[in-house]
């Protein structure tokens, strides 16, 4: 797979699947973009991708809640670059929270995993047009399944919705050559928890919990969400639209 020329949006780019899916698309000479809040960790991926093929990335410090910082993020890319040929959808957060807790949960998870994903995503549409690109969102098992382990409905709604945004949008776009896909990884080692307010070792333990009750007995890593992504990305899935591709160890058998 060769993205050589290619413009490669990614979102939540500090950490975790997004700072691995950097480095993969870098690798394969593309021009990634990274958005993130964190400007230091930014900073450290971007040297990362730079390593890999000498290929500056662009950094945008961004807050995609903020409709104004979601505009700033594809007039920035165009500005600089020229083109968007990929745009991938990984930011997002876990949001614990039940039926008893009221509407801000569902309100935050919303505002936070779907609605900028779908202001990128309009945004993007009249490039992504122009040079047939693709559109990756970067979903979880949490849209087909409940999470037996902590209460987190808010956060299942949430990816639900994303996947059914992913397919509708896969429809709409696919007379223009835009494909649409969306991945979805079981249980992974990231800072996923920790934003959800779990401390180190109450983490650990979940870890745990999860590598031995799955089929394959280990968590997923972020690199191996990285090269899902890049495959479905590239040419070589050039017949794969509104599809969603789990990757969990077998978590959905259970």
């Amino acid at each position: 797979m060769d993205f050589n020329n290619k413009v490669v949006i990614i979102t939540g780019a500090s950490s975790g699947i997004g700072a691995a899916t950097a480095i993969a698309f870098a690798k394969q000479s593309a021009k990634v973009v990274l958005v993130g809040r964190n400007e230091e960790a930014l900073n450290l991926n971007a040297s990362k991708c730079e390593e890999a093929k000498g290929i500056k990335p662009l950094i945008i410090k961004a807050e995609l809640t903020n409709d104004e910082d979601v505009k700033r993020v594809i007039s920035t890319t165009i500005e600089n670059c020229g083109r968007i040929d990929v745009l991938v959808n990984n930011a997002g957060v876990g949001i614990s929270g039940s039926i008893r807790d009221g509407i801000e949960p569902l309100d935050l998870a919303i505002s936070t995993n779907v609605r900028p994903a779908y202001l990128l995503a309009s945004l993007a549409t009249p490039y992504l047009v122009q040079s047939k690109g693709n559109i990756i969102n970067v979903s979880s098992i949490a849209a087909f399944k409940p999470i037996k382990d902590v209460e987190f409905l808010p956060y299942c709604m949430s990816k639900a919705a994303f996947d059914q945004f992913t397919r509708c949008l896969a429809l709409e776009l696919g007379k223009d050559g835009v494909r649409v896909n969306s991945v979805n990884p079981g249980a992974t080692k990231t800072n996923f928890m920790a934003a959800c307010g779990y401390n180190k070792d109450q983490m650990e333990e979940i870890f745990k919990i999860r590598e031995q009750s799955v089929p394959l007995l280990k968590m997923v890593k972020s690199e191996e969400v990285a090269d899902l992504i890049l495959y479905l990305a590239s040419d070589r899935a050039s017949s794969i639209t509104g599809s969603t591709f789990v990757i969990d160890n077998g978590e959905m058998l259970l």
